[in-house]
């Protein structure tokens, strides 16, 4: 928690995907980070801070059903797939302060490959890739693409 909890205070803006908040497996346990950690960056911002949230969810009528006050929120609406969670980030994150207007879903999309290449090949060496090396391998494959 306090490793989550410090990245969501030095970050000025974060993702929270509920899409794994249903039971699973045979205890119908159902996935409670994401709500945790989004409930983190809410009170980090109605604290005063400047923090801004996108929610993500599976199905936007399941999610009116569960999380009814969130909707005010805007969340976006993917189908668990790579190109859909790009294609539901993408219009939120071009529009933050600091964001390069040279990128668009599409040319992640093309990136992505790299990053899982590089991803695979920082796991061979770490096991668990610490996550300033996931973030500098995710900025050097974006400035080689331009």
């Amino acid at each position: 928690m306090d490793r989550i909890a410090k990245a969501i205070f030095d970050s000025r803006y974060s993702i929270h995907d509920l899409s794994r908040c249903t039971g699973e497996g045979p205890e119908n346990f159902a996935r409670l980070n994401m709500p945790i950690e989004l409930g983190i960056a809410m009170g980090r911002k109605f604290a005063g801070a400047e923090h801004d949230w996108l929610i993500l969810v599976p199905d936007l009528g399941g999610f009116r059903k569960f999380a009814s006050n969130l909707s005010a929120y805007d969340p976006a609406e993917h189908k668990g797939t790579v190109d859909s969670v790009i294609q539901a980030i993408m219009p939120w994150l071009c529009i933050r302060e600091g964001a390069s207007r040279n990128v668009n879903p599409a040319k992640v999309l093309d990136m992505f490959p790299s990053f899982v290449t590089a991803k695979g090949d920082l796991a061979k060496s770490w096991g668990k890739p610490p996550w300033p090396r996931l973030i500098a391998a995710a900025r050097d494959i974006g400035l080689a693409a331009g």
